[in-house]
């Protein structure tokens, strides 16, 4: 058979599906392959019609279709004379993980970290939950208990997890991937804080000693500290002990903070703490980054994808038509998954035929909830709002109790869909990834470069790689450092590539051995 009598036949057998009685409900419909005899396809479409099937794709190079049958109708199809054999169209499924935005912004995945082994990175955080798909690091995980907070393998409020997740999230073909992704990298969790989300500063001085503490007992010489945490106040036995750390050796980087002013963050504004900032996907500064004179570089910071604790997130997923449409789950709905036929249902004020069906909803007028309670009162099964503005529609139900999963979508996409209504499926699962905002995101990116660029030169000293990260930031901003964004975006490559004649020393600094860069030209900041 050539290609141009394939193409007729599946032109053929694709514009005889209206005349497919489709008189069984979909779950009532299995999918099958069928290998037919070269040149009878056309009439084994027909058997499929006849049989009240539905062929879904024509597989014209290997004789073969994608057919939809009622179970009834399997036997007499293996029987027909003209086809060779049926199969199951078994599912197949994503076996991948996603790089998070960051990670090439930072060109993390430009340089190894196969010695990454030689290196501490130190979490002083929320804690870690070690049970997380994206976090088994073959026992290079080790951790203190703090008093008061639990173990430090538990995590209450997900921070300290999702932090981890972008310093190391494992390249495992799941999930995520962090800065060094290859589950070498030593890492030491202090969690300080609990489901409360406080701590004291004599906690975080407890915490670093802790941190020193694990960098000795595991003979290490090089050590990261990630604090994604911070405070309006400074304390001066907290600064002496970042002081000291820094002379000692220990690279410490903290969050600028988050409250969108020109205030000081504390650690990140000490001399010896480096400050990071945090930019958005189009390298622009975050609206609630703090910018003051002690920003030092940026990193990813805004919609940043990493690990949570395992199923303590949500998501959605809605596909209309075989179509996956993007959608946010209403906050506060139902963990449920269900499928049917979409109806339109207006603003959802008003009574719509939506028994056993899916309500489209327009914004508008009334509550989200309320929209969502219309839908339940009239028989739907879910509710999928769309927005009346540009953009995604993330929506929350309040504290209302409603007993059927709801998503919102773009009004484009609702748009869309009102035109063409169709057949959908809508999910509302658990997860263990959650997409967050903060300096206290950008700050594990930073460290992760650091950690990443040293194990690379471990000769340096951490003054050494601390002036090479700023010096090879890419300028952001107005030109030259600003309070914004520091020296700029941190980047691995280039850092790693600047320090391939450091010689050990280890600078001190301007201020009390701190070791800030000098506030000079970006691009040229001394160690003195």
């Amino acid at each position: 058979m050539t290609p141009i009598k394939k193409s007729a036949l599946a032109a053929t057998t694709l514009a005889a599906l209206s005349l497919v009685n489709l008189g069984h409900a979909a779950d009532d419909m299995e999918r099958y392959i069928v290998k037919f005899k070269t040149g009878t396809g056309q009439g084994v479409a027909a058997s499929v019609a006849q049989s009240k099937g539905k062929v879904e794709r024509v597989l014209a190079n290997y004789d073969a279709m994608a057919v939809s049958l009622p179970a009834p109708a399997l036997k007499g199809l293996e029987h027909n004379p003209n086809v060779e054999y049926v199969e199951a169209d078994t599912k197949r499924y994503l076996m991948s993980q996603t790089v998070p935005y960051g990670i090439p912004m930072v060109q993390a995945d430009m340089l190894s970290d196969a010695a990454a082994s030689n290196t501490l990175v130190c979490i002083i955080d929320s804690g870690y939950d070690g049970s997380h798909e994206d976090l088994n690091h073959n026992g290079a995980v080790q951790g203190t208990n703090d008093a008061g907070t639990g173990n430090w393998y538990t995590d209450e409020n997900s921070h300290g997890t999702h932090v981890a997740g972008t310093i190391a999230g494992v390249a495992n073909d799941v999930g995520v991937v962090g800065v060094l992704p290859n589950s070498n990298l030593n890492l030491h969790i202090i969690k300080v804080f609990g489901a409360d989300g406080w701590a004291y500063s004599s906690g975080l001085v407890a915490a670093l000693d802790a941190c020193k503490a694990a960098k000795t007992d595991r003979q290490l010489e090089r050590m990261v500290i990630n604090m994604s945490l911070g405070g309006s106040r400074s304390n001066r036995t907290e600064m002496g002990a970042f002081d000291q750390a820094f002379a000692e050796g220990i690279l410490s980087i903290a969050a600028a903070g988050n409250d969108g002013n020109t205030r000081h963050s504390y650690p990140a504004s000490y001399d010896s703490v480096i400050s990071v900032a945090a930019i958005d996907e189009h390298k622009l500064v975050a609206d609630f980054s703090q910018k003051t004179n002690q920003v030092e570089l940026s990193g990813p910071g805004v919609g940043v994808l990493s690990s949570v604790p395992m199923n303590s997130a949500a998501k959605s997923d809605l596909t209309v038509n075989g179509a996956a449409i993007a959608s946010a789950m209403m906050d506060g709905s139902p963990i449920q998954s269900v499928s049917g036929d979409l109806v339109d249902c207006g603003t959802g004020e008003a009574s719509c035929a939506a028994s056993g069906k899916i309500c489209l909803i327009a914004r508008g007028n009334v509550s989200f909830a309320d929209k969502v309670l219309n839908c339940e009162s009239n028989g739907g099964i879910g509710a999928v709002i769309y927005n009346n503005e540009p953009g995604m529609l993330y929506g929350t139900l309040g504290e209302t109790a409603t007993s059927i999963p709801s998503v919102g979508i773009s009004d484009t996409d609702g748009a869309a869909l009102q035109a063409s209504l169709g057949t959908a499926d809508l999910a509302v699962a658990t997860d263990h990834y959650a997409y967050f905002d903060g300096t206290s995101m950008a700050t594990p990116h930073v460290v992760g470069v650091a950690a990443l660029v040293w194990s690379n030169n471990p000769t340096c000293s951490n003054a050494e790689v601390r002036s090479a990260l700023a010096s090879t930031a890419e300028d952001l901003g107005v030109a030259g450092r600003d309070d914004a964004y520091g020296y700029g975006l941190v980047r691995a490559y280039d850092a790693h590539l600047a320090l391939a004649n450091c010689t050990g020393s280890s600078g001190g600094g301007d201020t009390g051995g701190g070791g800030k860069p000098s506030k000079g030209p970006k691009g040229k900041p001394t160690s003195k």
